[in-house]
């Protein structure tokens, strides 16, 4: 008689034919990757041979065409109908006693290995499942707290009867399978006892916008189906991988899901099954990974991907009794590493600046893309027939059963799930935006009510009252002519950071600090290190919430900044990035948590207490040490080097020397492990007084807002004297070149991030001609700008660059 029992030990990747995709690759995990430490559970694989000799034993062929064959899978209620028809046939066709004797012969091999109490999961894998092109994800069954010879049997019927779940029928049609040539295996493995800790699903590259330089961990308390579903808010981790293999071990960056439930495993009259029950309170206010356990599972993602040379989506699960983290699937990712690497889209909302627009709901963005649609609410599969096409599916959650009608929508909002749940990873094949985890959209949408949903925004997606309209921008990267000047990007969320580093650039001129303490670390520095000086209950009472689980407040400033920082400076590594240190006015610090408690009232604060003057001054020196703390944690913890640090508004000479002496105090000594620190030209006297700044300094930045203010007299935040506003006005251009030239007589790196060259091409022309070493563009403008500057060289006989991935900062 055939074998149809293999154990691990026995399989791998050229087995998919017998083993499927799923199961070929733990075989592949178990046999190659446990020498280098990678944990997977042992177990076995009852092969696609048997499906057909249970089928062939059966004669059951010719009733299964009877059911399926003419099917229109855009029936649903007849396609329900036939794939119960074909369930039936394939459960009822049973199991023939001798391949019951192997398959229990496996199981008591695996008892003796791991003591009679042994609980197994039991997973099926179809032969055409974790391709490289097509992930079949989630169409058939598994069944996990598998115990005892009857209730295996039992489940491994149901395995093979799985193949012709609905979805799993409509899927194949849609990629041109064979239903009678499809076979289907089922794996027999240790359960891992995640239900005592924790689980989860990894990805070796980002799943939004194919950024492959991060392993992106979500995981959640219980077994891991919650995570798979889409049943909860999970939490989220990226790390770094080039400065992880450099031998840094800090987590990049953080969210804390609400993992509101956990699945367990409880005792039943019919033995033992799982069941959500509330997590406790003090559970999901924590992450359910320590950071070393988190950076033990990029090395597992690191290797793996290695192994399979290509970006890989991966199951993690903990076992709650030995505390030891395993790896319990591994598959080809099929989304985002298939993208075109030439080609850019960007889908832009067409709102004008001030309309009114009205948010419904926010939630986890899905996909980089916007539609429009009316909603059609759904909260039971038997609704899903209600469902037309072109419509927005609006759930509690999704399951792989609703698949037929999620390749109709035009997008997807779900109550709960988080971004690497059922939900999104059908959105993400599909080529459609969702937004998952907004916890009140089936109580906020109405059927029938038209809607967009954006995804074009960054992490936080938002569904919008109406239709509104958007327009999508496509560019052909690969023929782009690069100009000798250098061509770089000003950015301040770290949202948006992996999107925008597939723009052609030479690294980020302005990293602004600012949009980070407002939107990611929200409360004023001095307010989280001295919370009793805060006047307002409600703020201190703020600000005690968004500590909890940190040490002190000065803690959680740092590792919020670090992390927004890290996050931008990781997106275009090994490409300098420069951060400016903390440019907020008065007015605007004090807009913070806890900011009006430590901020004087000024009459002018664009001329007042900012930028340089505020570092060594007493009034803030406290909050300045914290930001230098930060951007050592950046540096040298992260080992994330190419971060360039900047000063804004530095008024006189003595005042740079003040500064940039108490940053040496603070551990940022200029030249000391390759740090550089330039400062912002944006002052008159910077201008004038080049020869004298320029030896402080790595570089100077032309801050072309302020300098045009402060070199015409006029205050940009006035409308009354916004016509006398004009950076090509000749004495902002005699400006212009005055910095350019002292620059480069001092030998000193020179570039202008202000809004001009984006918005004025004459001005990044006349940049051009004076010899400037770069130009930092809001991303909307690089394209068009980096054209423009190709023309320039070319008329004037610019020499072309010699590395077009070299940079002269």
């Amino acid at each position: 008689m055939a074998t149809y029992v293999r154990f691990f030990e026995e399989i791998g990747m050229g087995d998919v034919a017998v083993a499927g995709g799923k199961n070929a690759n733990l075989g592949e995990l178990y046999r190659n990757l446990s020498a280098a430490g990678i944990r997977v559970p042992n177990g076995f694989v009852l092969t696609a041979d048997a499906y057909r000799y249970v089928m062939d034993e059966a004669k059951a062929w010719e009733p299964l065409h009877e059911a399926l064959d003419g099917l229109d899978p855009s029936d649903l209620e007849d396609l329900a109908r036939r794939g119960r028809r074909a369930r039936e046939i394939v459960y009822g066709a049973g199991m023939p006693h001798p391949l019951v004797d192997e398959l229990l012969a496996g199981y008591h091999e695996l008892q003796r290995q791991y003591g009679p109490e042994l609980r197994l999961a039991v997973r099926s894998s179809a032969t055409a499942e974790d391709l490289p092109t097509a992930s079949f994800a989630g169409q058939q069954e598994t069944f996990l707290n598998v115990r005892g010879d009857d209730q295996l049997v039992d489940a491994c019927r149901r395995c093979f009867a799985s193949l012709f779940t609905d979805r799993s029928i409509h899927y194949r049609i849609d990629q041109g399978f064979d239903h009678y040539s499809v076979a289907l295996s089922i794996g027999v493995m240790k359960l891992v006892r995640s239900d005592l800790a924790s689980s989860g699903v990894m990805f070796s590259i980002d799943t939004e916008t194919g950024f492959p330089d991060v392993v992106f961990i979500t995981g959640s308390y219980g077994l891991g189906e919650n995570v798979v579903q889409g049943t909860v808010d999970p939490d989220e981790l990226y790390v770094h991988k080039p400065t992880y293999e450099r031998g840094h071990r800090t987590v990049l960056r953080r969210r804390r899901g609400d993992k509101a439930v956990k699945l367990v495993l409880v005792d039943g009259e019919t033995g033992r099954t799982t069941r959500n029950v509330p997590t406790p309170k003090a559970d999901r206010a924590r992450f359910c990974l320590t950071d070393d356990e988190a950076l033990e599972l990029a090395g597992y993602a690191v290797a793996i991907e290695r192994h399979y040379d290509r970006p890989m989506d991966m199951e993690w699960a903990k076992d709650g009794i030995d505390g030891l983290l395993y790896m319990v699937q591994a598959r080809p990712e099929t989304v985002a590493s298939q993208r075109a690497a030439t080609t850019l889209e960007r889908y832009l909302l067409d709102v004008p600046e001030g309309g009114e627009v009205t948010v419904l709901v926010e939630g986890r963005a899905v996909g980089e893309r916007a539609a429009s649609g009316e909603v059609r609410v759904i909260d039971r599969l038997d609704q899903l027939s209600r469902f037309r096409p072109g419509e927005v599916l609006v759930a509690d959650t999704t399951t792989p059963d609703w698949e037929p009608v999620m390749k109709k929508a035009k997008a997807i909002v779900t109550n709960r799930g988080g971004r690497t749940c059922h939900a999104a990873i059908v959105a993400r094949e599909l080529g459609i935006p969702a937004v998952v985890g907004t916890a009140t959209a089936t109580q906020v949408l109405h059927s029938g009510a038209p809607v967009t949903v954006s995804c074009a925004e960054g992490e936080t997606g938002r569904v919008y009252a109406g239709a509104l309209p958007f327009h999508v921008e496509r560019s052909e990267l690969g023929e782009l002519a690069r100009p000798a000047t250098e061509v770089m990007v000003n950015l301040g969320n770290p949202d948006l950071a992996f999107s925008t580093s597939f723009l052609p650039n030479d690294g980020v001129g302005l990293a602004r600090m600012e949009f980070i303490v407002s939107e990611h670390v929200r409360a004023h520095p001095l307010a989280l290190l001295h919370p009793e000086r805060v006047v307002d209950p409600s703020e201190r009472a703020a600000i005690a919430e968004l500590v909890a689980g940190y040490p002190d407040g000065g803690a959680y400033f740092v590792e919020r900044l670090s992390e927004g920082i890290g996050t931008i400076a990781a997106a275009f590594y090994p490409k300098p990035v420069v951060v400016r240190m903390s440019d907020f006015k008065t007015n605007e610090y004090a807009t913070l948590l806890g900011g009006a408690a430590f901020e004087p009232v000024e009459d002018n604060p664009m001329l007042g207490f900012r930028g340089a003057s505020r570092y060594a001054h007493p009034a803030y020196e406290e909050g300045f040490a914290l930001e230098c703390a930060a951007m050592r944690r950046v540096r040298e913890d992260m080992g994330l080097d190419n971060v360039v640090l900047m000063l804004p508004f530095v008024r006189r000479v003595d005042e740079a020397e003040r500064v940039l002496g108490r940053m040496a105090d603070l551990g940022l000594r200029r030249g000391e492990h390759g740090l550089k620190i330039y400062a912002m030209c944006e002052v008159p006297s910077n201008v004038v007084a080049i020869d004298r700044f320029a030896p402080l300094f790595d570089g100077l930045s032309i801050g072309s807002n302020d300098l045009t203010q402060l070199t015409l007299g006029v205050d940009r935040d006035s409308e009354l004297v916004a016509f006398d506003y004009d950076e090509r006005d000749e004495a902002v251009k005699e400006m212009l070149r005055l910095a350019v030239e002292g620059c480069a007589r001092n030998g000193i790196h020179s570039g202008l991030c202000g809004q001009a060259p984006s918005d004025l091409p004459e001005i990044a022309e006349y940049l051009v001609e004076l010899g400037i070493d770069s130009v930092s563009l809001n991303p909307d403008s690089v394209l068009r700008v980096t054209r423009h500057l190709h023309e320039v060289e070319q008329r004037i006989g610019r020499s072309p660059r010699p590395d077009p991935a070299g940079s002269a900062v």
